[in-house]
């Protein structure tokens, strides 16, 4: 009997040594796959848009002077005709999707658009989430409030206070960190719109905005009353994963600012060289 007892125990651990073996197989086969997929799709993406003849591009089109629409209402602006350049020298279309800045992230979740051209601040918690191309403008926050308004001289002054934002932005941020209560908006116009109205109290933009804003519109009834210390830089943002079409990006842009390319762009739209 005890014989018969030791046989079947033998058995039973062989059998739950093999279960346990084709367990870790399986594993280890699924993770296997999973970096198969993972690595064909971080291969297959450059080929995908060069197949297809085009890359996708999110964009807002309300944010002058980065993206928006002239006149004539055809779609233009400093990332526009920069991602238009970049698309060239990879040999595809620029096919833009116009979107709300708080929707952006989303649809480049959701594969609507290979890449966002809209000014997208490169901050370290973007990229534990995305892949980014080198930065191509360097630029300031400033706080921007009604020219009658006194009362407000420093980022910290706005606490308590209403200002325009699109609430996911890197502004928006320094808005709520601020103590300020937010007001969602779509775009710098519709922002200088509210201060006009007494709707919002400031707004925290972006000086190269500003700056084409007043260019185009001297009489605004708006101020510049304070500019952050720390430059920020904006880049191409792409998917997880993107290597190969973030690479080739970054050789395009590369080779835009070494044959001049990128400096003509860049004084067409703001008198001055904005990449650094």
């Amino acid at each position: 009997m005890k014989k018969k007892l030791s046989v079947l125990f033998a058995l039973l651990l062989s059998f739950m040594f093999i279960l346990s073996a084709c367990g870790t197989s399986d594993k280890n086969n699924a993770a296997d796959e999973n970096k198969k997929t993972e690595t064909k799709e971080t291969e297959d993406l450059l080929k995908k848009v060069k197949d297809d003849g085009k890359i996708l591009i999110g964009t807002e089109g309300t944010y002058s002077p980065f993206t928006y629409h002239d006149e004539s209402g055809k779609l233009t602006g400093f990332d526009v005709e920069l991602a238009e350049e970049v698309a060239k020298r990879l040999g595809v279309k620029a096919e833009f999707k116009e979107t709300q800045w708080d929707a952006m992230f989303a649809g480049l979740d959701a594969k609507r658009f290979d890449m966002i051209a809209n000014q997208v601040g490169i901050r370290p918690d973007r990229q534990e989430k995305y892949d980014f191309s080198n930065g191509y403008i360097t630029s300031k926050a400033v706080l921007i409030t009604s020219k009658d308004n006194d009362k407000v001289k420093a980022f910290e002054d706005i606490k308590g206070l209403k200002a325009a934002q699109s609430l996911t932005s890197n502004y928006g941020d320094m808005a709520k960190k601020n103590g300020a209560t937010l007001v969602g908006v779509e775009g710098f116009q519709q922002s200088v719109e509210l201060l006009g109205q007494k709707r919002v109290d400031v707004t925290i933009n972006d000086n190269i905005a500003y700056l084409d804003y007043m260019k185009h519109k001297p009489d605004a009834p708006i101020k510049v009353v304070a500019t952050a210390e720390d430059a920020s830089q904006s880049g191409f943002m792409f998917r997880k994963n993107s290597n190969t079409l973030v690479d080739a990006v970054n050789k395009a842009l590369k080779d835009m600012i070494d044959d001049g390319t990128y400096k003509k762009i860049s004084e067409k739209w703001f008198g001055e060289d904005v990449l650094k």
